[in-house]
């Protein structure tokens, strides 16, 4: 495979070389006569997001889920620009928990590109804070305390695939989960919290490295200074999960995260919904009683609530916001969303750049400045064209 354009955050056009999936070569000169894309196409790594939730109304958390659904929201995932994500469950009755987590393991064993785009899974809850506010759209009836002989079930029913965990590290026996969770290599993320900020210290010293769409998943009104989103946007040793989709965090306030935060400690995310793709209208939920609505802007909320319930945007319209919103180019918004997850996942030895030697999972795109979302030509997965727009 050859392809044409502009890598993000250069100049000048050159010619990317594909051989068994990997980067052969990337080189200046004329054009090829046959190339993937053109002189004014954009390539960047394939957009990396590590947390999305499902898409076309399957979740990946949903008792019917199959391997087939499975597959089909990657077809949805892929015309976005995005080649590589996190599959996230959240908070679910444990056996159904386990089958889904078997279902997304088998999807990864019976197809190559599942198997190539699903990085890690991220299992967001059910030990997460059980007030609401920072229950977020979780199901209280199954929210629980961490509990590691549990724990251990999900990743043997997800064969061992599970990279990354969402807690509340206000729970009881968090902190010692914490570490077994750190010392099995799986990444610990904050969220869905009401924790004290002494508690999300001592949450970073026993291993946490991250937080879970920070501003999110929390109480409608805190102390103005002592409070956790304070705590961990201030917390160097923590990177921050963002939603840039202009609903859960106001323009204003992604703008002074990023800013506070710094564009090596961000990783975009979408948290796209189940439903995201989906009209405006009401929709019934996988489990529990709740209903959720998408409104004619795209916001998803719990119906009747104020509480958000997910997203509906992905990042090919989340990195035009970030660079329309904050102090951050094109480049650094695209890094935010494709090398920053590659080194928290501790996987850019092979993603995260378009070097030769790299995996050949690429996004190629044209946008123009004020323009509200990437116009996607290409996903490409491990050199693969998954989606051609």
């Amino acid at each position: 495979m050859v392809i044409r354009g502009k890598v993000v955050g250069t100049a000048e056009p050159v010619t990317v070389e594909v051989e068994g999936g990997t980067i052969s070569a990337v080189g200046d000169g004329p054009a090829p006569v046959q190339a993937l894309g053109e002189e004014d196409v954009w390539i960047s790594p394939a957009i990396f997001d590590v947390q999305v939730n499902g898409a076309g109304g399957i979740s990946y958390s949903a008792a019917d889920l199959t391997v087939d659904r499975v597959l089909e929201t990657q077809a949805w995932v892929y015309r976005t620009g995005t080649g590589l994500f996190c599959p996230t469950t959240t908070t679910s009755p444990f056996e159904q928990a386990i089958a889904a987590l078997g279902i997304l393991a088998r999807a990864c064993e019976e197809e190559k590109t599942a198997d190539a785009s699903f990085v890690g899974l991220h299992i967001e809850g059910p030990y997460i804070a059980s007030a609401d506010g920072p229950r977020g759209a979780h199901p209280s009836a199954y929210i629980r305390d961490p509990d590691w002989d549990e724990f251990c079930r999900y990743q043997e029913a997800a064969g061992g695939r599970i990279r990354m965990l969402t807690l509340a590290p206000e729970r009881e026996g968090a902190l010692a989960f914490i570490e077994k969770a750190t010392e099995s290599g799986v990444i610990v993320a904050l969220g869905h919290t009401g924790a004290s900020r002494e508690r999300v210290r001592e949450a970073i010293a026993a291993g946490a490295r991250m937080s879970t769409h920070l501003g999110n998943g929390a109480h409608a009104m805190l102390p103005r200074h002592d409070n956790y989103i304070w705590e961990q946007l201030a917390a160097d040793d923590l990177w921050a999960g963002i939603i840039p989709d202009g609903h859960h965090l106001p323009p204003p306030v992604l703008k002074s995260f990023y800013r506070a935060k710094q564009k090596g400690r961000i990783c975009l995310v979408s948290d796209v919904s189940s439903i995201a793709g989906l009209p405006p209208g009401v929709y019934d939920r996988s489990y529990g009683k709740d209903e959720v609505e998408i409104h004619p802007d795209g916001k998803i909320s719990l119906v009747g609530t104020p509480y958000l319930a997910g997203a509906s945007l992905f990042l090919d319209q989340g990195i035009p916001n970030t660079a329309a919103y904050t102090d951050a180019t094109l480049a650094d918004a695209v890094e935010m969303a494709t090398a920053n997850p590659a080194r928290l996942l501790g996987v850019d030895d092979r993603l995260g750049s378009v070097e030769v030697g790299k995996e050949a999972s690429l996004t190629l795109f044209r946008w123009e400045e004020g323009q509200a979302s990437l116009s996607i030509v290409a996903t490409i997965v491990r050199g693969e064209v998954v989606y051609r727009g």
